[in-house]
């Protein structure tokens, strides 16, 4: 595998542009702070963590979502880092709001992809009702490799503001987790969505991160090709070809909706 891990140099160097990233957003939409959802994982920890950095915890208010799916180590985790860091947050269940949505549409009941893309849907309009209430911009906790292959809700979890660790590939999003003083058993946890019981990132996207990572630096942001990638990494070239798939068939979720060309007069 490619070892895409940064110098502590470097490291540095990421966690000084990502806060003054940060502070930059606020500033020029004259906003007063920021919110963002906290899970318990390392994406959205490290993001709270940075944002505190830049802005000040007073400046930063996280939303726990819990759902149905979500497991109380999780959710207790969420609600452990924003004590921690000093922020302010509220806990909001959102399987009510779901309910309600199975009720006038229950065509939709038993379908675990619709239903957990509306709770990644549910969480983002949360997100942005207290934005808005509190004048404040929603920070996304979304990293590299995810958005490169479209693991992540189009109008969910993809609807913020700005993206601060969105150029780090998920190996670099540890690293710089343990940098900041992320504690260990953060850093280390099985990353998942919980947008439906059992599921894993891993899992579901069909191959572990670092495998993404590597494949993403050679072949996908990089030009070997799939046989030479394959040869390269020691995988075998369906998994290559597979991470290509992902990549090109979630492009309409990394552009703005399409609208036709200008006609010529």
């Amino acid at each position: 595998m490619i070892d895409v891990r940064f110098s502590h140099e470097e490291l540095e160097r990421r966690r000084e542009h990502i806060t003054e990233f940060i502070r930059e957003r606020v500033e020029t939409a004259q906003t007063e702070g920021v919110v963002l959802g906290l899970s318990g994982g390392i994406d959205s920890t490290l993001t709270a963590s940075l944002a505190v950095e830049a802005l000040g915890a007073e400046n930063v208010h996280g939303l726990v979502l819990p759902a149905r799916a979500s497991s109380d180590q999780n959710m207790s985790d969420a609600e452990r880092v924003a004590t921690e860091l000093g922020i302010s947050f509220d806990v909001i269940e959102i399987e009510p709001v779901i309910d309600t949505l199975l009720e006038a549409y229950p065509e939709a009941e038993g379908d675990h992809v619709a239903v957990g893309n509306a709770r990644a849907r549910v969480r983002a309009v949360l997100n942005y009702l207290v934005a808005n209430h509190e004048d404040r911009l929603v920070l996304g906790t979304g990293n590299r490799s995810e958005a490169a292959v479209g693991y992540f809700t189009k109008y969910g979890d993809g609807a913020v503001d700005c993206h601060p660790i969105g150029n780090l590939y998920k190996a670099q999003v540890r690293q710089l987790a343990t940098h900041v003083g992320v504690p260990d058993g953060l850093v280390e946890k099985t990353p998942t969505a919980e947008l439906w019981d059992d599921q894993t990132d891993e899992s579901e996207m069909g191959v572990d991160y670092d495998t993404l990572d590597s494949i993403l630096v050679v072949h996908i942001d990089g030009s070997l090709s799939v046989t030479a990638t394959a040869r390269h990494l020691g995988t075998d070239e369906e998994t290559v070809r597979q991470v290509r798939e992902m990549y090109e068939a979630s492009e309409h979720k990394r552009t703005a909706p399409p609208a036709p060309d200008p006609l010529e007069d």
